[in-house]
């Protein structure tokens, strides 16, 4: 019966995992959560890194193709990262309008904006090395 007491927090019937993304995503006083908030720092020091190397003319001529791969790959990860928090809260609405929801947004959204823009870097970077 001792089972019977443990107060389980409520599933969610559409994301099974809804509360295993919430624990490890929002709570940092936990172990996963923890290394979550770490390995997420690291991302985005190294995203930071990565454009800042993009900028240095010498650099970029020599590993563009490298480096826009790189950030792409950052953005797939902060995209998979923001649809994560947004699946596994409770109120999806009050997080993409909060402060770190628009944050969020406001971090991936150029790399996306690019595309439409200026055309795709990935892509113009792949039609130069088949040349």
């Amino acid at each position: 019966f001792f089972f019977l007491m443990i107060r389980r927090p409520p599933r969610s019937t559409l994301f099974p995992y809804t509360t295993l993304f919430r624990s490890v995503i929002f709570e940092a006083d936990t172990r996963a959560g923890k290394w979550f908030d770490i390995l997420l720092l690291i991302a985005i020091l190294m995203s930071v890194a990565t454009v800042m190397l993009e900028s240095v003319e010498s650099i970029r001529i020599i590993y563009g193709t490298e480096l826009k791969y790189v950030e792409w790959t950052f953005t797939l990860l902060f995209t998979i990262e923001y649809f994560a928090r947004i699946i596994s809260i409770g109120k999806p609405l009050k997080y993409i309008f909060s402060f770190y929801g628009i944050i969020d947004f406001i971090s991936i959204i150029p790399t996306y904006l690019g595309i439409f823009i200026t055309g795709s870097q990935i892509g113009r970077a792949s039609c130069r090395e088949r040349v």
